[in-house]
Formats: structure tokens, sequence, C-alpha cells
């Protein structure tokens, strides 16, 4: 019934996060949609739309109500130390409930996000 999905992050400055998720992070781009919209493939079906902020829209890194996982594919200290060499403020992995490790951080407009590693 349901055949993937996509998350929408309101950004300040398209620029700015584009190269955050990008570079930083390492997402491919997916394609460009004008000046304020822009598509990233976040794995295993998770697209992530980055949309520019607009009169009377959302808040960039107002979150509280919710926030964005990134499952890692080698262990979470070694990816969160490269996202620290690299300048971004992450916490250190911590228990998360029963297999699962989390480690947290924001992008540049202060959005929510976090890694997370399940043992198996």
């Amino acid at each position: 019934m349901i055949a993937g999905g996509t998350v929408t992050i309101y950004v300040s400055d398209m620029e700015r996060a584009v190269a955050f998720y990008t570079g930083t992070l390492g997402l491919k781009l997916m394609y460009r949609g004008g000046l304020g919209y822009t598509a990233l493939d976040g794995g295993k079906g998770f697209e992530i739309g980055l949309h520019a902020t607009y009169p009377g829209g959302p808040t960039p890194g107002a979150g509280g109500s919710m926030s964005v996982g990134f499952y890692v594919d080698e262990p979470i200290a070694t990816v969160a130390d490269r996202l620290r060499a690299a300048g971004v403020a992450v916490d250190r992995p911590k228990a998360g409930g029963g297999p699962v490790q989390l480690a947290h951080f924001g992008d540049p407009d202060g959005n929510p996000l976090y890694l997370c590693e399940i043992a198996r």
C-alpha cells in the first residue's frame, strides 16, 4: 500500500543546507526543484526534501515534535567522530533502548537530526 516516503526540512539558506546534507553528511543529490526545493536520497527509499522558507511557513530549526534519524552502516562512534571533525556538534553515542544507540546533532538551521545504530 505505501511504497516509500519523504520528510520535508525547512531551511533558511538552501545552498548552505545542500552543502551540509551532501558534503558533510554524504547524501546523494536527487534533483533541484528551482530555488526553493532540493530532493536528497537518504537511502533505502527515504527521500529528504529541503524546502526554502516562505512568509507564514514553518520556521527552520523550531523543532519539537519531529526529528530525522539516519541509520549508519559503520560504528556510530566512527560516524560521530567524522562529523565532529567536520565541525558538527554531535552528542556522544548513548543507549536508545534495546540494541539501539543514538547520537543527536542538528543541521545549520538547528533542525534536530540523529544517527542510529542497531546492533544485529
